[in-house]
């Protein structure tokens, strides 16, 4: 198969992301264990964490509205600045409120899987640089490399250890790496001044160095049809996903086996690159039997092992578990981007993947608070609600989506059809 090379625009916007997909990576077991140090109480550390991706949220909003019309090479500026201060000011504050004004501001993402306002216009910038055929497989790359980066941010959790050793506290070397994810988060900057105009699309205004004026663009119906069944799964997963974010996963494994920094950053350092082959797996496969049949036949089971996760009675059990879920869980978020890129027109793109994200990161602003109340019963109880959404979701995204097909599966589906008529008049 000829393997086309990557242009300059794909791979900035690919190295961006492993450079922020290891800052999340990061800051995700950080927050966990510098809230936890702080001793916040649950509904105070789910109240933190539900803060930052509100901010994440908010945005995911501004850059579907506005993100084209400014400029998408400058918004993400914008938001890699902002990020490194944020996680500054995080490291310089104690009080709950404080915490989560500048978890808010700085976008923290406690999820440990960078999902954010970048990746609304990045998702939308990609598809420019590649063909319908070459899209799921350019998608897979890109979280590939995300992936890498979340493995690369959760091994680094283990700085406030090796800052310890040297002789700081266990407050302030959780404190001395945030300055680590501040580093981390600004890192992207130059590769997105070095974006060509090509990435703004179709609707980038003129002084951004895009192609023409920025229009107001309007979803056609189909298009409308379509995202509003798309957008309300979403928000049911993401429902669900924020029941399970790297912060409370960093508490639970820590509370119920009594693990510190180094042993949860190996484990989702382990994960992370488990993550990322699967994105391998998921181009694979949906190739074979279909981006929807990928994203269902994946994540179904991928919930099912949570659940096993809350109940297994050793660590190492529970670590085995957590992994093989994690095998499974991405598999879909790749074919869950090119699919919704597909099936709508390329001026729709950023606004497709602005309101698709957007529900999902407010999802999972909820969630988190609702998690952090659950949780003063159990710590297993967020595992259990979160899994069973997800389950309840992949069934709702099977029905609601199978014959809505993109470019590329209805022209394989056109020739197969041709091939067999061909055969039976023989």
């Amino acid at each position: 198969m000829h393997v086309r090379p990557w242009t300059p625009d794909q791979v900035r916007l690919c190295l961006a992301a492993f450079l922020r997909a290891t800052a999340t990576g990061l800051v995700a077991v950080l927050l966990g264990l510098y809230l936890a140090r702080l001793r916040l109480a649950p509904a105070a550390f789910g109240l933190v964490v539900a803060a930052g991706l509100a901010g994440a949220a908010s945005a995911s909003l501004l850059a579907t509205l506005r993100g084209d019309r400014l400029g998408r090479r400058r918004f993400l500026i914008g938001l890699s600045v902002l990020g490194g201060a944020g996680a500054v000011a995080v490291a310089l504050v104690t009080a709950p409120l404080a915490l989560a004004v500048c978890a808010f501001l700085g976008m923290l993402n406690g999820m440990g899987r960078d999902r954010g306002a970048a990746l609304v216009l990045e998702q939308a910038a990609l598809p420019e640089t590649t063909t319908d055929e070459g899209r799921t497989a350019l998608f897979a790359a890109y979280n590939v490399l995300q992936d890498a980066g979340h493995a690369l941010g959760s091994l680094l959790a283990i700085t406030p250890a090796l800052l310890g050793a040297r002789g700081l506290g266990d407050l302030e070397a959780l404190r001395a790496s945030f300055g680590l994810v501040a580093l981390l988060a600004l890192a992207p900057l130059p590769l997105y001044l070095g974006l060509s105009p090509a990435v703004e699309g179709p609707t980038a205004p003129k002084g951004s160095g895009g192609h023409g004026p920025a229009v107001t663009v309007r979803l056609t119906p189909s298009s409308r049809r379509l995202l509003a069944r798309i957008t309300a799964l979403f928000a049911l997963d993401s429902l669900g996903g924020g029941f399970l974010t790297t912060a409370f996963l960093s508490l639970f494994f820590s509370e119920r086996f009594s693990v510190g920094a180094e042993t949860l950053g190996l484990l989702f350092f382990a994960a992370r690159v488990l993550n990322a082959l699967s994105h391998v797996g998921a181009a694979f496969l949906a190739r074979r039997i279909g981006l929807v049949n990928t994203m269902v036949l994946t994540h179904v089971p991928s919930s099912l092992l949570l659940v096993t996760v809350a109940f297994a009675p050793s660590l190492p059990v529970a670590a085995a578990l957590f992994l093989l879920r994690e095998g499974l869980v991405e598999m879909d978020v790749p074919t869950r981007q090119s699919y919704v890129m597909a099936v709508v027109r390329p001026e729709e793109r950023t606004l497709a993947s602005g309101l698709t994200h957007l529900v999902r990161m407010g999802a999972w602003a909820v969630a988190p608070a609702f998690a952090g109340l659950v949780a003063t019963a159990s710590l297993m109880t967020p595992l259990v609600v979160g899994a069973a959404m997800k389950v309840a979701y992949d069934g709702l995204l099977y029905a609601a989506c199978r014959k809505t097909r993109p470019p590329e599966e209805q022209a394989t589906s056109r020739s197969t059809r041709a091939s067999g008529d061909g055969l039976r008049n023989l």
